[in-house]
């Protein structure tokens, strides 16, 4: 899994190698002291959501649009050994 983007509450966006098939799997997971960790799992590029365990629907929402929004990114990086390899660093 590679590190993709990690948002202002410490939840943290990860996303695998492309797959044979074209998928790309997309973990969520936020630190919770009431849980241990909130997680969900989306699979581009069908956007299809599992494994959701302690997020809202409010908060899938909010995770599909950010999803949405970079996608191009995500399936360009799942390509290229994710962003610091596709990015050089």
């Amino acid at each position: 899994m590679y590190p993709f983007m990690t948002l202002d509450d410490d939840t943290e966006i990860v996303h695998s190698e492309m797959k044979p098939d074209g998928k790309v799997k997309v973990y969520i997971e936020k630190p919770d002291e009431r849980v241990g960790f909130q997680h969900a799992t989306c699979w581009l590029p069908q956007y299809t959501w599992e494994d959701v365990y302690a997020f809202s629907e409010q908060e899938i929402a909010k995770f599909q649009e950010i999803i949405e929004s970079t996608a191009h990114l995500i399936m360009e990086f799942s390509q290229e050994g994710g962003f610091q390899c596709a990015s050089n660093f």
